[in-house]
């Protein structure tokens, strides 16, 4: 009797060691790719193991997972990083960010444009956009302008010291509701009408709390130099992390004399210990509104009375003589800095009349409809309220991207929003390849077919480098107890297809992305999971968020 209930006991022990023996070790498994740290190392071949949101084995994995990840002939890296985002406002619509992730992005800045809220409402905001599920990581600076505007208005002037003090107060609320820093956008108004000392005084604001200043800047153009002693001088002066978002060189009359010459400037800037960096997109062709080609005079007392001015045809006689003389003050000339006209594509008019038009340069345009560039951009502007009708303008230069691509304190960031479903334009309305292509085409143009980086480099500039800048220092890298971001590609066949002509082609070649533990996309294809996190900033006071 006494043997029976051994040998019974013996085989239920056998039993339940066999049932534990074929649990799954891990959730994913990740085998024979070849993973590159994201540290600028060489890749190795080693298997991955991940339970919950965490990377924690590499090198040889024993066990299997509950999903299991054949990466032959894939490179396996860390979740690519958008250093300069714009979906601050559509991933409330839409949490999906199809187009970032099937470029292999997991985790987004939110750039110049700062919160859709006020300083007030963005702790619950953030907290919103948790709740209702994000597919990828997700931060996002505060504007200086929406300071400004919260206490000021959009008009020109210098405000007094108690709304200096009011607007201070506004960026302090702003960084205990979790943003990571504040941004500018100097080139438009209101931005363009505040000081550099009202920037570095908020700026400090911003640095108490551990935040970065991020800015595109006042001048992109004739006076880019200018524009980055500005920026140089705000990180100096109050002691702040200093971003510039999308660097260019965009002055055609200065092609390559004026990138290496702003790369120098920085890089004394920081052997003079101050911390500033950069991050761009790889296209020749900038976008933004057409409003950039009026004056900032035009808008002093606001944007309704700057439409006023731009239908009388006086003013805009004094607008075109601007125009041809290449400056106005305190306005950077983007038609200039693209050559001319002809030079200025039309991309969203958000009118059925000029539709027909997209991706036809002004010149063309003008030339059709017997009409001056000129009044036919500002016919559009019009034409399209309350939406803002947007264009590319051709003022970058190829051998200037490559120079600034080999710079080492150069992330990556595509200047474009998430889409608000499958094929459509990003959130911010402007039809770019940027927002479909940017990362891949990297890989792709970069590194595969002009040899300006290596592999490992361009991956350190989509991972572990903008990881360090925004110190989200449990992601960018390949190591053991980091977060699981993750992102595999093929080599060989990663491609961006987005055009100016076909701005909404998905690239090919990113064939599984992976966000804190969890595929989002698989095969290629978005499968609907969300397990995105909103990456709060260092001076998040969860007090902020009230009931």
């Amino acid at each position: 009797m006494r043997m029976m209930i051994m040998s019974a006991v013996i085989a239920t022990l056998l039993t339940c060691s066999q049932v534990r023996a074929d649990e799954p070790a891990y959730d994913l498994v990740i085998r024979n790719g070849r993973v590159l740290d994201g540290n600028g190392n060489p890749w190795l071949s080693a298997d991955i193991g991940i339970t919950g949101d965490k990377l924690v084995k590499i090198g040889r994995v024993a066990g299997h997972g509950r999903r299991e990840i054949d990466a032959r002939g894939l490179y396996v890296s860390p979740g690519w990083i958008d250093m300069m985002d714009q979906s601050g406002e559509v991933l409330l619509q839409n949490g999906l960010a199809e187009n970032k992730l099937r470029e292999g992005v997991t985790s987004a800045i939110a750039g110049e444009g700062g919160t859709p809220v006020g300083s007030a409402q963005v702790a619950g905001y953030f907290d919103q956009l948790q709740k209702q599920g994000i597919s990828l990581n997700f931060g996002s600076y505060y504007s200086a302008a929406q300071a400004r505007e919260e206490v000021m208005g959009d008009v020109a002037g210098t405000p007094t010291p108690e709304q200096l003090e009011k607007m201070k107060a506004h960026v302090a609320e702003a960084m205990r509701g979790g943003a990571v820093g504040i941004a500018t956008a100097l080139i438009y108004p209101p931005d363009a009408y505040q000081s550099t000392q009202d920037l570095i005084e908020l700026a400090r604001v911003a640095a108490s709390y551990g935040g970065i200043y991020a800015s595109h800047m006042r001048d992109e153009s004739a006076k880019l130099l200018d524009a980055i002693k500005e920026s140089i001088e705000i990180g100096a002066q109050s002691g702040i992390q200093v971003e510039i978002f999308h660097f260019k060189a965009a002055y055609a009359p200065e092609f390559g004399k004026l990138a290496p010459a702003a790369g120098r400037l920085i890089e004394d800037a920081r052997a003079h210990g101050v911390n500033i960096a950069s991050d761009m997109y790889v296209y020749t062709a900038g976008g933004t509104g057409i409003d950039i080609t009026v004056p900032n005079w035009v808008w002093e007392k606001g944007k309704k009375q700057g439409l006023r001015l731009l239908k009388d045809r006086k003013v805009r006689e004094r607008l075109k003589r601007e125009l041809a003389a290449g400056s106005a003050p305190g306005w950077s000339n983007l038609v200039e800095a693209s050559g001319g006209w002809d030079h200025v594509m039309l991309a969203n008019a958000y009118n059925p009349k000029y539709d027909q038009y997209h991706y036809q340069s002004f010149a063309a345009i003008g030339e059709k409809l017997h009409e001056d560039p000129a009044d036919v951009a500002w016919d559009i502007l019009l034409a399209a309220q309350p939406n803002r009708a947007t264009a590319l303008y051709f003022m970058m230069s190829e051998p200037d991207i490559e120079m600034a691509l080999r710079w080492p304190w150069m992330s990556i960031g595509s200047d474009a929003g998430s889409n608000a479903g499958p094929g459509k334009m990003d959130a911010i309305g402007l039809p770019h390849p940027r927002a479909y292509g940017n990362f891949p085409r990297v890989i792709a143009e970069y590194v595969r077919k002009r040899h300006v980086l290596t592999l490992e480099d361009a991956i350190r500039k989509m991972t572990s480098w903008p990881a360090a800048r925004m110190r989200l220092y449990d992601r960018g890298s390949l190591r053991e107890g980091l977060k699981a971001d993750l992102t595999l590609f093929n080599f060989d066949t990663i491609q961006d297809t987005a055009t100016y002509e076909n701005p909404q082609g998905y690239p090919t070649g990113v064939d599984y992305v992976i966000v804190n533990g969890q595929l989002v996309i698989d095969q290629g294809q978005h499968n609907g999971a969300k397990p995105g996190t909103v990456l709060r900033g260092p001076g998040y006071d969860p007090k902020s968020l009230t009931p």
